[in-house]
């Protein structure tokens, strides 16, 4: 597993701008309907990882606008609560996260949650460059730690391993302290 120094890992240098699935109305993302975008690229190399293939920055294909325009249509019915981004690492993706979390907030506003996994903790993300910082910031929940093989728990909520942490983004900036989600189940 690789540990990063802050701001040693810069989406500018690794990020090819690939996604590698798209996935609407799915239920296991988060909470309630959910549109998943698993972006390509990452360096965690986390033992065990479920999701092996898509450590390649180059696996899949260009994102693409109209790839955009079809994950802000599929959002606009009622019964679907948000977006989640995944992969691969999303804060190693920055530009195309940014692109459709800049998009979803101008024409949703906050009617639409927007859930992401990492590998980064919390305290790593606010050490980090602009770009990181702003996503951080448009992101609702927070699904975060490197996937910890020795920790797997299948018995988690939303989770892996049990170092991970559902954080509660906006109050945990406001508070400046991690606040975890408040609809986590009690034990996992």
């Amino acid at each position: 597993m690789n540990n990063p120094q802050p701001k040693e890992w810069l989406a500018s240098q690794y990020s090819k701008n690939y996604y590698a699935d798209y996935k609407p109305l799915n239920f296991v993302d988060g909470e309630g309907v959910r549109n998943s975008l698993y972006v390509s690229g990452c360096l965690f190399n986390c033992e065990g990882c479920f999701n092996k293939a898509v450590q390649n920055f180059q696996y899949g294909q260009p994102f693409t606008e109209e790839l955009e325009d079809q994950i802000i249509a599929d959002l606009q019915p009622d019964y679907v609560q948000g977006l989640t981004l995944l992969g691969g690492e999303p804060f190693l993706n920055t530009e195309v996260c940014l692109k459709v979390v800049t998009r979803l907030r101008k024409e949703y506003g906050s009617s639409k949650d927007i859930w992401s996994w990492t590998g980064y903790t919390f305290e790593e993300l606010l050490q980090e460059s602009s770009d990181k910082l702003e996503l951080l910031s448009c992101v609702d929940i927070l699904v975060d730690g490197r996937f910890e093989l020795a920790k797997k728990n299948l018995k988690l909520q939303f989770r892996g391993s049990s170092n991970q942490r559902i954080i509660d983004v906006p109050r945990s900036l406001a508070e400046n302290r991690v606040v975890i989600w408040e609809k986590l189940q009690a034990g996992k």
